[in-house]
């Protein structure tokens, strides 16, 4: 059998306005405006031999949910952390936050629309 390790994902959404901070007064996104992110959160590791997983999607998507509730429907400068909510930032922010309860998390993709996103790696 092949040795090496296997990425799995999960992906999960959640609607939030915002307003960048770091950007020109004339740039649309200094003005507020909203996203249905698209959040793709991947764990890497051996396949487990006696479950035949990486990770449970069920852990995955326990450890996603106290995240959704802090983002879904929020204001996003208003979240701690997020004073820029740049997708850089929300990333980043939501890796601190699901680190220890995924000790194989690989990566956080964010997606503000379906051309545009990001890809953190802790």
């Amino acid at each position: 059998m092949a040795h090496g390790h296997t990425e799995a994902f999960c992906e999960f959404t959640f609607a939030a306005g915002r307003r960048l901070t770091g950007v020109g007064a004339d740039h649309p996104c200094a003005r507020v405006h909203g996203h249905t992110f698209l959040v793709r959160v991947s764990v890497q590791g051996p396949v487990d031999p006696l479950t035949g997983f990486v990770a449970d999607f069920a852990d995955l998507r326990r450890a996603w949910a106290p995240v959704h509730e802090a983002l879904d429907h929020r204001f996003l400068n208003d979240v701690a952390g997020l004073e820029n909510p740049t997708s850089e930032h929300i990333a980043r922010w939501i890796w601190e936050r699901l680190a220890t309860a995924l000790p194989a998390l690989a990566s956080i993709e964010v997606r503000e629309t379906g051309n545009n996103g990001v890809v953190f790696r802790g």
